[in-house]
């Protein structure tokens, strides 16, 4: 995990003031500045350090209106103010990289500066689409791949269409990013092209938030985070500075945040055009999305699943084929636990079943396999750290775990994928003590997980909080959600910051109880499985109303959105505390597989709740030994966690004023005003 940011600012960014401020500048015979209601470098910084602590690095320098470069300058200190220098006409870019270091064998710090001037700040994993060796590092990888990017004009002011040049020269810049599997988001500046590049993945597993130039703040600015100062207050700005052609992500926007969430795409600023007569106006400097070139992708993107309504004959070939379905998944995953060959970075890698067990839960239980252990590959450099720590302190990977059923699955899959000598965390956080919900399936999701796996060492870590003792915790996690801002939105975020601390209490195997913090940098958390399996409340609705054209619709609408309404929010609270969160229901292989099974098959609402819903994980729950988990009630964190209960009563007075004022849609600032 890594926090990235960039500052650009100077004469190219020119913002069209409000009528009244210009009038107030006019008559006071000041010119219009920027330096109004502006973040700082150092604030950036500062927040964004608390994701990558290892190191903090930053490059500064200024483009001329004759393009050449000057006054580069890097490390943790080059603040240099916020003012732009480099001449009249300069254009000014700040990179800012802080870096948690889990992959390749050498520490790396961002950002990257490639001979060509070309710099590159990236927040990801890189699982697929670029050939990386185990002891290479995705960034160092990533950046040598762009690099070989052609940087003709048509290649940046057009949307990828094939050219004569792309044979000869290289692939376009949002043709590399288009193939990689994992989540990321990046900044890049291609030097030869004097273009920037930045997005996020498809579905906005990492976050990157964006201040748009307003009259305020001239500034165009990428942030993983916001600092504390800038998440709230910030509201009902009138947008009046870059342009983003008729792209539909930023078109009509009138009123904004200071922050917004960048839309998942790849975008780019081109700012060859510059010399010495003109500035790159609003018309002139425009920010244009690029379309994913990958057709694979494109599939995802728009969610379309192969077979949505049963036909008779798919029923009864489903319904004759499941005991019999049952026995061979059963046989061939026992079979293929046997086949271990433990590898140097200690994996556990087993054969993988024969094509005789091709049923749907079969199917999924390999893809989710696979995307467990291509998330959880204890790196040499990190391996390196964890042999110097306690054998008691072994746990390198986490998991979030509420036991339910989705958070049931992962540490299942996650034995078999890593090996034997290490720990397993599993974080838990409650309201109410042991009466929490989530604290009383915790407790005997670790019975289930020391019966089917006796030999692992689990490690339950009981993080228990109270929340009017939250004050100024509940405070720096509203600048982490933001620009989310509702009840619900905080009190989830509360929930995932505190259980990603991994501070808690842990019953020892002699009864007594102690403190402990565990360690692990990386988390499992279970992101994705309720919106593709049809695990809310709404879906049954949904599909009581309207039948499976209704379910498939709004399953889709859910996925599309991910990326606006959960997932940069909880990428922020969970890494602020140096951890990294992996999600491996939203790898590509999965949401692939899942698409291509018929929706009956994922989930089948006529059931009672606890059979139906999620119907496809239930079965690969029972494939993995997990009986009582597999018949386990959906459960929100918010709720099992008793936060939300905490938080109508603090509030609201009680849960029924807090259910009459929709408490979960209100937002925090508007009712504490």
């Amino acid at each position: 995990m890594c926090g990235i940011a960039l500052v650009l600012s100077g004469d190219c960014l020119v913002v069209a003031p409000s009528t009244a401020a210009a009038a107030e500048a006019a008559a006071s015979g000041t010119p219009f500045s920027d330096e109004g209601k502006g973040v700082s470098v150092g604030e950036l910084k500062e927040a964004l350090r608390r994701r990558g602590p290892d190191s903090l690095g930053c490059h500064r320098f200024h483009l001329c209106a004759d393009g050449t470069i000057v006054g580069a300058t890097d490390g943790v200190d080059c603040d240099g103010g916020d003012k732009v220098g480099g001449g009249v006409g300069a254009t000014e870019l700040c990179f800012i990289g802080a870096t948690l270091q889990l992959r390749g064998a050498e520490p790396v710090s961002q950002p990257l500066v490639a001979q060509s001037g070309s710099v590159l700040v990236y927040n990801g994993e890189i699982y697929g689409g670029i050939n990386i060796a185990n002891d290479q590092n995705d960034t160092q990888s990533l950046l040598s791949s762009l690099e070989s990017c052609c940087c003709c004009d048509l290649h940046v002011a057009d949307r990828d269409e094939a050219y004569p040049c792309r044979e000869s020269v290289g692939k376009s810049v949002p043709r590399i990013l288009s193939t990689i599997k994992g989540p990321w988001a990046l900044i890049y500046w291609q030097a030869d092209s004097k273009t920037l590049w930045f997005g996020r993945d498809a579905f906005g597993r990492r976050s990157l938030l964006v201040h748009w130039p307003t009259p305020d703040d001239s500034r165009f600015i990428l942030s993983s985070v916001s600092p504390p100062s800038f998440s709230r207050n910030n509201s009902a700005t009138k947008v009046s500075g870059l342009e983003a052609g008729a792209d539909p992500d930023f078109s009509d926007h009138t009123k904004v945040c200071y922050w917004e969430e960048l839309p998942c795409g790849i975008y780019s600023i081109h700012l060859k055009d510059l010399d010495n007569n003109a500035a790159c106006t609003k018309e002139g400097c425009v920010v244009r999305k690029h379309d994913w070139t990958d057709s694979s992708l494109h599939t995802l993107i728009r969610w379309e699943r192969k077979s949505t309504v049963p036909t008779v004959d798919g029923l009864i070939s489903a319904m004759g084929s499941v005991d019999k379905g049952n026995h061979h998944l059963s046989s061939c995953f026992r079979n293929s636990r046997e086949a271990e060959d433990s590898t140097s970075n200690g994996f556990e890698k087993r054969d993988l079943p024969s094509d005789i067990c091709l049923s749907p839960a079969h199917r999924v239980l390999i893809a989710l396999r696979e995307s467990v252990m291509l998330r959880t590959n204890v790196n040499i450099l990190y391996q390196g750290d964890l042999n110097k720590l306690e054998e008691a302190e072994l746990a390198p990977i986490a998991i979030l775990f509420s036991g339910g059923l989705d958070s049931m699955i992962l540490p299942a899959l996650l034995d078999q994928c890593l090996d034997s000598k290490w720990t397993i965390d599993l974080l838990n956080v409650s309201f109410d003590g042991q009466l929490a919900p989530d604290r009383v399936s915790s407790l005997a999701g670790l019975k289930e997980l020391q019966r089917i796996s006796p030999l692992r060492r689990w490690r339950l870590v009981e993080i228990d909080s109270n929340l009017a003792n939250l004050k100024e915790e509940s405070e720096h996690v509203m600048s982490l959600i933001y620009p989310s801002n509702t009840y619900m939105d905080l009190n989830i975020g509360v929930a995932l910051w505190l259980a990603a601390s991994g501070d808690g209490w842990v019953n020892g195997q002699d009864g007594d109880r102690y403190k402990h913090k565990s360690t692990s940098r990386v988390l499992l958390v279970g992101s994705g499985a309720d919106e593709q399996c049809a695990g809310y409340g709404r879906h049954r609705t949904k599909y009581r109303v309207g039948g499976w054209v209704s379910l498939d619709e709004e399953m889709r609408l859910d996925v599309q959105r991910i990326w606006k309404r959960n997932m940069g929010r909880d990428d922020r609270c969970i890494s602020d505390h140096g951890k990294e969160a992996r999600f491996p229901f939203l790898d590509e292989s999965v949401i692939r597989t899942l698409l291509e099974i018929p929706l009956w098959d994922i989930a089948k609402l006529d059931e009672p709740v606890g059979k139906g819903d999620k119907k496809i994980l239930r079965e690969v729950a029972k494939l993995l030994g997990l009986q009582e988990a597999a018949f386990l009630p959906k459960r929100a964190i918010q709720f099992g966690s008793r936060i939300a209960r905490e938080s109508n009563r603090k509030n609201f007075g009680s849960n029924r004023a807090a259910n009459l004022a929709s408490a979960g849609s209100v937002e925090v600032h508007k009712r504490n005003h």
